[in-house]
């Protein structure tokens, strides 16, 4: 790892690995819980999940929702796909000297119309303000807290081979729509970021199959690199096929001028889930009944245990490993 911080520590991949390793989980212990995106919490009569995160994203207003909406979603999903319920949010603002009080009351109405959407209550807070220059606009730190249905839980041990791996759909809108609401490479498009709580619709997944063994969502680094993550942390080996990649046209096209893969761009409204073969139809059926799930595919299968290693099976009928996302791709996606 660098000797400083740098943008791609930021980016979801390698560095970020590296960093949350070496320094946090190193520092603070927590292996296991580290695995997932919410820690599992045992209380005395129940168990509880909570998940932080912070948004530091660029430019707060973009197609598909702004930083307040984006703030809502993130936490929400970090909790359902740790099969969690969510419940309660709390929502922290740093706020640069001079920032629009409209904008403000945008975000914070955007924040409103998500949690009510999904269900859940924003119960405490804190504002702070810095001096001018100290930060760019404004970030937002969300802390969620959900509870677990012990008759609906995930068990990421049992994944064996044969499983199917399913995407709830496209990937890479947010990553594409964020990039063209910068400017910076002068690419013109009509996607909209994917931002959207998914909490409904895991749950009804959850109650209608036994044989989900983990879900995660992609966002920083992408589909490949959350797979990645996955393979390594329970020692199982997977392959994907790139024909069955569900990609929007003007995704893809984007992707093809500025060199990225799709499956390495950030999503905000998708949920990855690894079943059991025998209800790979049952959950895609629910998935193809919500909007946000309308294009939802399986893409590959668990091949074997043991690796750790994740396989793309290209158009040409050859494989090749993917690793992580190495070095910067999109900073300040989130």
């Amino acid at each position: 790892m660098n000797d400083r911080i740098g943008l791609a520590h930021g980016d979801g991949g390698e560095l970020a690995h590296q960093l949350i390793q070496e320094v946090f989980v190193d520092t603070f212990g927590h292996e296991e819980q580290a695995k997932l995106d919410a820690a599992i919490l045992s209380m005395e009569h129940s168990r509880l999940a909570i998940s932080t995160d912070s948004f530091v994203i660029k430019p707060l207003f973009f197609p598909g929702g702004d930083i307040g909406k984006l703030a809502v979603t993130g936490t929400v999903n970090d909790l359902a796909v740790s099969g969690a319920i969510p419940k309660f949010l709390t929502a922290s603002f740093i706020i640069e000297e001079g920032f629009p009080i409209v904008d403000l009351k945008k975000i914070v109405h955007s924040m409103a119309e998500e949690a009510k959407k999904a269900g859940v209550k924003i119960v405490a807070g804190d504002t702070k303000v810095v001096e001018k220059g100290s930060a760019d606009g404004l970030y937002i730190n969300t802390t969620g807290i959900g509870w677990i249905d012990e008759q609906h839980t995930v068990n990421p041990e049992r994944m064996q081979e044969g499983d199917s791996i399913i995407i709830s759909g496209t990937i890479g809108d947010h990553g594409i729509a964020i990039l063209a609401a910068r400017g910076d490479l002068g690419i013109q498009t009509e996607v909209q970021s994917d931002c959207a709580t998914l909490n409904h619709m895991i749950d009804e997944v959850l109650q209608a199959s036994n044989h989900v063994r983990i879900m995660r969502d992609p966002t920083r680094g992408g589909l490949a690199t959350t797979l990645v993550e996955i393979c390594e942390d329970f020692h199982v080996t997977m392959e994907i096929d790139e024909l069955l990649l569900p990609v929007r046209r003007e995704v893809q096209g984007a992707c093809d001028i500025l060199g990225y893969e799709p499956f390495y761009l950030a999503n905000e409204g998708k949920v990855i889930f690894i079943v059991g073969k025998e209800d790979e139809e049952k959950v895609l059926s629910i998935l193809h009944q919500y909007e946000i799930g309308k294009y939802a595919k399986a893409i590959g299968k668990v091949t074997g245990k043991g690796k750790g290693r994740l396989y793309l099976k290209t158009p040409l009928g050859s494989t090749r490993r993917l690793d992580r996302l190495s070095g910067m791709l999109l900073p300040r996606i989130c």
